[in-house]
């Protein structure tokens, strides 16, 4: 039971699963956990798989704690790591955090023989680092992050309150930052943000929590579809907003318009509650129909949204209005976002999506040319946990595995040097993770240049 997981690589960039604590022997196909809810008096029962499951007693299997233990239950919101336990105590959650530790313990190791092989395959415990809770967020040595996580845990279990800015909290892992690797870090140690660290801008201050007590209705299922761009991350969404009281005068509010160069303001009557907004048009208009009018008929409709909610599903709202009013987690009037935020937002990584799917075309030629899907299977996906059938599956990193490979490099037969070359793929592969997960983290300003000059390099070796 108390074997060294075979390698700290199987927790790159991503959560840990049953199948990682049988394959560490930590936990064995058969084993029995049990589901102990007193205060309703029930007790659930669960056998593990052989495939890394959940088997409930009835036959649903299910890849994820959480998803059998939802089942189980019921529904509502649960994380399955910390419901399902051994007979002797120990919970799921007990054996990921050991699971973890050997991780760390053996990183040092792994790292002095895989030589070549880290440009491909960085250990989620192993990467660049953080600093202790309390210190603005740079990351440092390898093992930091494991301790500072691993400390930050037991202060949230404690009671201890500990909020910092999206900013500070993922500068603790690698620039540029891949988001969907924080998120698995956090998830692994039993950590979550409130509100989501995803879906807010850098400059929001978020609380770290345990994962136990702000369960979301599936925290551990890999199959939930990615986050999109949400109404939080854009800047001004919960950056505060400037509104008056729905007995203001036309003078106040012309004043706080005309200073603030705004277009509109909020009518409140209270933090929660959202009575309209008044523009200039609406002032225009309401002095237009009477000539010494009362301020309520300034005052029109107002749209909002929740900070979480999909960008897009803002959209119609912000083309019928051009602004909409921001409710944050606590369901405040907290900001405003405008058609010129959206315009800037989505505008500053439409080229480098466009450039980066042109690479993702030409590398894939590439890789056609002197690999058949064997070989890729073999060296990607050595143990069959994707469906590799296809090139057109292959991502960026399979693109690094391969061509880090010094057999299949000399079979391109290519003027490069093969260790710069992969290390600015690398770097690519950073910035297509943060565009195409819609991190808030502004890009670099080198960003598109990069991209067009490995395409005109790739273009031109491709035609020779």
């Amino acid at each position: 039971m108390g074997e060294r997981p075979r390698s700290s690589k199987l927790l790159d960039g991503r959560r840990v699963t049953l199948a990682d604590l049988i394959d560490a022997r930590l936990l064995a196909p058969g084993d029995r956990l049990e589901f102990k809810r007193p205060r309703l008096g029930e007790t659930h029962y669960a056998t593990v798989t052989e495939s890394g499951g959940l088997a409930l007693d009835g036959g649903q299997e299910f890849r994820t704690p959480s998803r059998a233990a939802i089942t189980a239950t019921g529904g509502g919101s649960l994380d399955g790591w910390y419901a399902w336990a051994l007979s002797d105590g120990r919970s799921l959650d007990a054996l990921r955090q050991q699971l973890l530790k050997q991780a760390a313990d053996t990183a040092d190791d792994e790292d002095e023989v895989a030589g070549e092989a880290a440009l491909v395959a960085e250990a989620v415990l192993t990467a660049e680092a953080a600093q202790p809770a309390g210190v603005d967020g740079t990351h440092l040595d390898p093992r930091k992050r494991y301790e500072w996580l691993t400390e930050t845990r037991s202060l949230i279990d404690a009671g201890k309150e500990i909020a910092l800015p999206v900013r500070e909290l993922v500068a603790r892992w690698e620039t540029p930052t891949s988001y969907p690797k924080v998120e698995a870090d956090l998830a692994n140690h039993g950590i979550v943000t409130v509100p989501n660290f995803r879906k807010v801008s850098l400059d929001t201050v978020v609380r770290l929590a345990s994962a136990e007590d702000e369960a979301d209705p599936s925290p551990d299922d890999e199959t939930q579809p990615d986050f999109g761009l949400t109404v939080g991350n854009l800047p001004s969404a919960l950056s505060g907003v400037k509104s008056v009281s729905p007995n203001a005068t036309f003078e106040e509010a012309i004043t706080v318009m005309a200073l603030n160069r705004y277009d509109q303001l909020a009518v409140l009557a209270g933090p929660h509650n959202l009575r309209g907004a008044v523009t200039w048009e609406s002032i225009a208009w309401a002095r237009h129909a009477n000539a010494d009018p009362p301020f309520s008929q300034a005052i029109i409709e107002a749209q909002e949204a929740r900070y979480d909610q999909d960008l897009v599903e803002a959209l119609p709202k912000l083309d019928d209005s051009g602004f909409v009013f921001v409710r944050n987690d606590h369901n405040e009037v907290a900001g405003i976002i405008t058609t010129a935020d959206v315009v800037a937002t989505y505008g500053e990584t439409a080229t480098p999506f466009i450039l980066i799917g042109q690479l993702d075309q030409v590398l894939r030629r590439l890789i056609r040319r002197i690999v058949t899907l064997d070989e890729i299977q073999a060296l990607c996906d050595p143990e069959h946990r994707r469906d590799l059938d296809s090139y057109d599956k292959l991502e960026l990193g399979d693109y690094q595995r391969v061509l880090g490979n010094p057999e299949y490099w000399k079979r391109l037969k290519s003027p490069f040097d093969r260790v710069a070359f992969i290390q600015r793929l690398n770097e690519l592969r950073l910035i297509r993770n943060n565009i195409m997960h819609f991190n808030p983290e502004p890009l670099d300003p080198q960003t598109t240049p990069k991209l067009r000059n490995m395409l005109r390099v790739l273009r031109a070796f491709e035609g020779q």
